[in-house]
């Protein structure tokens, strides 16, 4: 019958539908032990769902949120049936997450310095120092700032000091006089938010201080846990000092970021070499460095352990070297400075470690869910760090793929060398593999890709397992002895032809390249689609790659703004011909200029972006004219240009109050927008669209708009934030 097929199509498709749900279930239920791996991720969403929010949630409801979720949770343990009671704990997991998140931005609220202050004296104590450019850069607790009253002075602030401040340490009492600011807004919308950074850390005001500082005396004693936390940074500060007496320059910088994390010092040069072979990880204190101290420790101990044979044939010295290493690890992680990447690797190490003690496998999957939830529930905020981001991306694409390793059939062969040909099949698996995971986390944060990782690793890592962390780990072991100068020196060694490979490979044609900046949402789907390939083992795991693509059309289909103006409001940039940006003068925030390039993907220096007569831009002492996308654009900066242009131009960037006189144009952005909203970024192929740093930020503890005092004579109320018609 003609009618037949046309009856029969829905039935059928809901048939296949039926038959897809049903193999979804099988497959989901054959995995029933892979499930416990998604509460992490449950948790770390209901963390990041906060942080995304627009404006700050109450007290009271993160307090509900949180304890809905610990209700869940116990009812999840009390559920027999497999699907609900995993439905509840994912549940629970996401409403703790935020309860958390909440609670740690309570926990750490502080004052957030909201103008300009000084100079002024401040006084405070030393928290922390290191190597700054010509200077050092100290973080305070501050005691005082001269003119600010007692309740509004930030918790901590973080001063560069150019001269005498290198013989400054932890725990001493200083007055300097200084100039403070509040943490930076992002120089563009979407960019990096130091200021949140800044608020999790307890620093409200960052700044730079005019000549040396001087001691003074302690204006109160500190607490215990103080006090530990300045014997630590003074044992760090101690160890970094001894290095840099034995191998000055940037080799002892790279030395004591081995050691104590401490990456002040290090050449322009020699750490953009590094980046650029796909050797930044090497600076970043992870589970290389943490495998090779602990695991070579646990292995010479053994070993030495095992030449007498009245211990070894009646003792656990299996335990006793587990134990060592155990230990040397918990040492490292301290003098570290425990950063994000070396406590998830001191995690999963010290998991394998209690393991090998009382005689249980460890299940690696699983330990780097309870490192993931560990840091969490510690540092919420760290979900928002690219050193999380991509040293939980690497880890988890490794141990997915050795995994799948262990599930094949070994093949024997008769190649010689077997042992150095599995250790360079492990280096260039283990390179290829982390590559891969972290390149979209490096492409988002950091607006490039490197293209030479595997081969830069195949030629250090040889390097810095045999040599420079051996020798590194026996000279913290002989430095209280003063014996460490030789090892010290050995690992300088180490150091140098790990620069040589990192400059060699560097400087291959096409060893990277520059990204421009992608939408969140892209990462969000990137993110879920590898969790959905790297934790489940079944062939469904290949659905993931469905996100993955849906992260690639968002990134395609984004388009970069046409038009920039700075957090300063005098530096503007305009997309011109070549798709390329041009800055209408030259820049007074140096800094917003060369971030818009990196996010733009390109490569250009500050002056070969500068805009010329042959870009349509035409400048004088009153302003500048530009054209993007048919529409006209004005960058006023005295009153006498503002008139003319209010009549002429569709978009007007005032460096002058307009006080409403500008009423022409489609949209007008004075000094007074600029202040309340931080950094523009405006897109005008189809009409105009605006967004503005404040507004990606949100009303959050981090993020209040600044006051501006010296505006406040000049009736602001009544000026709007942004003012915007139909373009003619």
């Amino acid at each position: 019958m003609p009618g037949a097929p046309a009856a029969a199509t829905p039935a059928h498709a809901n048939a296949r539908g039926f038959a897809l749900i049903q193999w979804l279930l099988h497959c989901a239920l054959a995995e029933r032990d892979r499930w416990v791996l998604w509460l992490p991720v449950a948790f770390g969403t209901g963390i990041a769902l906060y942080f995304a929010l627009p404006s700050e949630p109450s007290s009271l409801l993160g307090l509900a949120l949180g304890g809905s979720g610990l209700l869940l949770a116990i009812a999840a343990a009390g559920t027999e049936a497999s699907a609900s009671r995993a439905a509840l704990a994912c549940t629970a997991a996401v409403l703790i997450g935020f309860g958390l998140a909440k609670h740690r931005t309570d926990s750490v609220a502080a004052p957030v310095l909201s103008h300009r202050a000084g100079p002024a004296l401040v006084q405070g104590r030393v928290e922390t120092v290191e190597a700054h450019g010509k200077g050092v850069r100290v973080v305070l607790t501050l005691a005082s700032i001269e003119h600010l009253r007692t309740h509004d002075i930030p918790k901590r602030a973080r001063i560069s000091i150019r001269s005498g401040g290198d013989t400054l340490k932890p725990g001493e009492w200083i007055g300097a006089r200084a100039v403070l600011l509040p943490p930076p807004a992002p120089a563009e919308p979407g960019d990096y938010d130091f200021g949140r950074a800044a608020y999790f850390r307890g620093i409200g005001a960052v700044g730079y201080a005019y000549g040396r500082p001087k001691w003074i005396a302690a204006t109160r004693a500190p607490s215990l846990v103080e006090r530990a936390r300045i014997e630590i940074e003074s044992l760090r500060t101690c160890v970094s000092a001894r290095i840099h007496s034995v191998l000055p320059g940037s080799t002892g910088a790279i030395a004591s970021a081995l050691i104590t994390g401490d990456r002040g010092g290090i050449s322009e040069e020699d750490e953009s070499a590094l980046r650029d072979a796909g050797l930044a990880h090497v600076l970043a204190i992870a589970g290389l460095h943490m495998a090779l101290v602990g695991l070579g420790l646990f292995w010479a101990v053994r070993a030495f352990l095992a030449l007498f044979p009245a211990i070894a044939l009646t003792q656990p010295i299996k335990k006793w070297a587990a134990v060592a290493a155990l230990g040397s690890a918990t040492f490292y992680l301290i003098i570290s400075g425990a950063a994000t990447p070396a406590t998830r690797a001191y995690i999963m190490l010290s998991v394998m470690l209690v393991a090998i003690l009382f005689d249980r496998p460890a299940i690696s999957m699983r330990s780097v869910g309870l490192a993931a939830t560990v840091i969490l529930l510690l540092r919420p905020e760290s979900i928002l760090e690219p050193g999380f981001q991509m040293s939980f991306a690497a880890v988890v694409a490794l141990v997915a793929v050795a995994e799948w390793e262990r599930s094949r059939p070994r093949s024997e062969t008769m190649l010689p060398l077997p042992a150095i040909r599995r250790y360079m099949r492990g280096i260039a698996t283990t390179s290829f593999v982390g590559s891969v995971a972290t390149a979209p986390y490096a492409a988002f944060h950091f607006d490039r890709a490197t293209h030479y990782a595997v081969l830069g690793n195949l030629l250090a890592m040889p390097i810095m397992a045999f040599l420079t962390m051996p020798a590194a780990a026996l000279a913290i072991f002989l430095m209280p002895l003063g014996l460490d100068a030789i090892p010290l020196r050995v690992m300088g060694n180490g150091i140098e032809a790990m620069l040589a490979v990192g400059r060699w490979v560097s400087h291959l044609p096409g060893s990277v390249s520059l990204v421009s900046a992608w939408p969140m949402s892209a990462l969000v789907c990137l993110t879920f689609g590898g969790l959905w390939m790297g934790l489940w083992r079944g062939h469904w795991r290949w659905f993931g790659v469905a996100p993955i693509a849906a992260a690639a059309w968002l990134i395609f289909s984004s388009k970069p703004p046409d038009l920039l103006v700075a957090r300063d409001g005098l530096t503007v940039a305009v997309r011109g011909t070549g798709d390329q940006l041009r800055l209408l003068r030259p820049p007074s925030d140096k800094y917003s200029a060369e971030e818009w390039l990196k996010r733009d993907g390109d490569s250009r220096a500050i002056q070969q972006a500068l805009a010329t007569r042959a870009d349509g831009v035409s400048c004088d002492s009153y302003g500048c004219i530009a054209q993007a996308n048919g529409i006209l654009i004005a960058a006023a900066m005295k009153p006498d240009a503002l008139a003319e242009d209010c009549e002429t131009a569709q978009v007007v960037i005032s460096a002058i109050p307009t006080r409403r006189r500008c009423i022409g144009p489609a949209l007008v952005i004075d000094r007074f927008d600029v202040a309340r909203n931080g950094a523009y970024a405006i897109w005008l192929s189809t009409g105009i669209k605006v967004d503005t740093a404040q507004a990606g930020r949100g009303a959050r503890p981090w993020s209040m708009p600044p006051v501006r005092p010296q505006y406040r004579r000049m009736r602001p109320t009544s000026l709007p934030w942004m003012r915007t018609r139909s373009a003619p």
